[in-house]
């Protein structure tokens, strides 16, 4: 809690089923991790929408300035072998 008594402010990220990705859904107003998890919780999967959550403190991350966008992920242009363009998925596969 800060030295004015509001509560930290933590981003959430849920994820729906086993194989995904967690996603940003919001946030929540929480004292401790404990507390953030169970806000969480309560805000966002009150209708069993999610198996897994994460709270992160919203202090804790950093982030790219969109205005650099052009020099910072120029570099990976070049590596197209990344992606799996090149190779058939079959139509069962989901998810990747």
């Amino acid at each position: 809690m800060s030295s004015s008594g509001e509560f930290a402010l933590w981003e959430v990220f849920v994820r729906t089923r086993s194989g995904l990705n967690h996603r940003h859904v919001g946030s929540v107003h929480a004292a401790d991790a404990k507390m953030a998890i169970e806000a969480a919780r309560d805000t966002y999967t009150r209708r069993m929408e999610g198996i897994s959550l994460w709270v992160v403190p919203s202090a804790s991350i950093t982030a790219s300035d969109p205005g650099d966008a052009d020099a910072l992920f120029a570099p990976a242009e070049d590596k197209v072998y990344r992606h799996p363009t090149f190779y058939p998925i079959p139509d069962h596969i989901k998810n990747i």
